[in-house]
């Protein structure tokens, strides 16, 4: 319950609003009118009615404060840890870290997204955290409207992806040591992420009916460890059917390096899981090079399966399950130049239709 009462001791703000906030404290506000002190009442009491109520005093905890508090409680993956923090720490607090919550303009945000110097695809995903940030501190009911909408992005580059051919991919798996061939059969002939081919155990393997189940992935983490951690989303879960090249290559790795159960399939010469990091760096940046490919990544192969399966007839659906993708129309808004034109078939299924009515 607010009140408003006259206090003559004050001259300019003489109309004193007093209320009790969510947490029992008393707060208070003086004006020069008493209708205006009456206004201003009656909008607490509703707010604290209706649960919308928000301190006054609570926007004014920094940005980067706040972003801390925010960082510590999400549910991230190691990867996503680091790369969170980085792009907090080199782009988004020396522009707006020191700045209250509650200070922050959209036409400030907007500076900020147009002048960050990073290319339009490294743009949106640190704006994607800034807002997230933004989001919880509106839903935590420390600030009352959220900046960041109508904030313009850069816009992305239009690039199509290039499938590798099938002889690169062949050079890329002869450049590679023995140890680690296997690995350009399998990015390229299941379509896995690199953590989740480095996250293969023996026991995902079934090379009887010729599948792979797809159930886990390592990240680095900190310190330079390798941990094991969950898929990207629930779509990642899945287990691929895989032909003959695929299980004889995967049965010649296991006769030269086994493994069994819960063992990783692919590890280094101390039995530990693959390192991201090292292995890009001491094992594909060389075969690469020695394949006369020198921009290739190992998700380029999973590219590549992708290309095989749309080229062989599949539907958007059936290549998004493979793939683990969430929906289908994340497969199409990557692949979708690589469907075959249907000018033929429309034209064809029409004229069916028409003949058919006749």
């Amino acid at each position: 319950m607010a009140t408003v009462a006259k206090d003559p001791t004050r001259k300019r703000t003489p109309w004193i609003c007093r209320w009790y906030d969510e947490a029992g404290k008393q707060r208070k506000r003086g004006f020069s009118r008493k209708i205006d002190a009456d206004r201003f009442r009656a909008e607490v009491e509703h707010k604290l009615n209706t649960g919308t109520y928000i301190d006054p005093k609570a926007g004014l905890i920094t940005f980067r404060e706040y972003a801390e508090r925010w960082r510590a409680m999400q549910p991230h993956r190691p990867n996503t840890v680091a790369r969170t923090k980085s792009q907090l720490t080199r782009h988004v607090y020396p522009a707006i870290g020191d700045r209250p919550l509650s200070q922050l303009r959209s036409s400030e945000l907007q500076a900020f997204v147009t002048g960050v110097p990073l290319a339009a695809g490294s743009v949106r995903p640190l704006w994607g955290t800034v807002r997230a940030i933004l989001g919880a501190a509106v839903r935590d009911r420390l600030i009352p409207f959220d900046p960041c909408s109508r904030i313009k992005l850069p816009e992305l580059p239009r690039k199509q992806i290039t499938p590798l051919t099938l002889a690169e991919v062949q050079r890329l798996a002869s450049a590679l040591p023995r140890r680690y061939r296997a690995l350009a059969q399998v990015g390229a002939g299941v379509g896995l992420r690199q953590g989740e081919a480095f996250g293969l155990q023996a026991r995902d393997l079934d090379l009887k009916t010729g599948t792979v189940k797809v159930d886990r992935q390592v990240q680095p983490g900190p310190g330079g460890v390798v941990e094991e951690c969950a898929l990207k989303n629930r779509s990642s879960y899945r287990t691929v059917p895989v032909g003959k090249v695929v299980v004889d290559a995967l049965r010649r790795h296991l006769d030269a390096f086994p493994a069994e159960g819960a063992q990783w399939v692919f590890r280094d010469e101390d039995g530990r899981p693959l390192s991201r990091t090292r292995f890009n760096m001491d094992v594909w940046a060389p075969a690469r090079t020695t394949a006369g490919l020198p921009e290739v990544t190992f998700h380029d192969l999973r590219h590549w399966f992708a290309s095989v399966l749309i080229g062989a007839g599949h539907n958007p659906k059936a290549v998004a399950e493979r793939l683990g993708h969430a929906d289908a129309a994340m497969t199409l808004r990557v692949y979708a130049h690589l469907w075959p034109e249907d000018e033929d078939r429309t034209r064809q299924a029409v004229d069916e239709a028409f003949g058919t009515v006749r």
